[in-house]
């Protein structure tokens, strides 16, 4: 499946209000992140930094929600994900060339 394939079906199930298109991805977005991070936390606190395989597979289902409001957000700005997947390795590729992988700042 490719990424505008996985956001075709992802947006059969996207129900919200269009007058909260963008905002309401958002918010999911940063909650499922939250819910990965929460995950990973707890395997840390609670089984010796131990990541079973059940415990990774809890965690790859909050990535695929993380991947839903992705795929959402990516289309209520207008773009596909392919064009968000290529745009990254693009920016990504330069720094590298350019020996800016490290460091802070969105424009690098």
């Amino acid at each position: 499946m490719t990424l505008n394939e996985y956001q075709q079906h992802a947006l059969e199930t996207a129900v919200y209000p269009d007058d909260r298109r963008i905002i309401y991805p958002t918010l999911g977005l940063t909650g499922e992140a939250g819910e990965v991070a929460d995950k990973v936390k707890k395997v840390i606190r609670d089984a010796g930094e131990e990541f079973t395989p059940e415990r990774r597979l809890e965690i790859v289902k909050e990535i695929g929600d993380v991947l839903w409001y992705c795929a959402t957000l990516a289309r209520d700005l207008g773009y596909e994900l392919d064009e968000v997947a290529q745009m990254n390795v693009d920016k990504l590729r330069s720094r590298m060339q350019r020996n800016l992988l490290h460091g802070s700042g969105d424009n690098r």
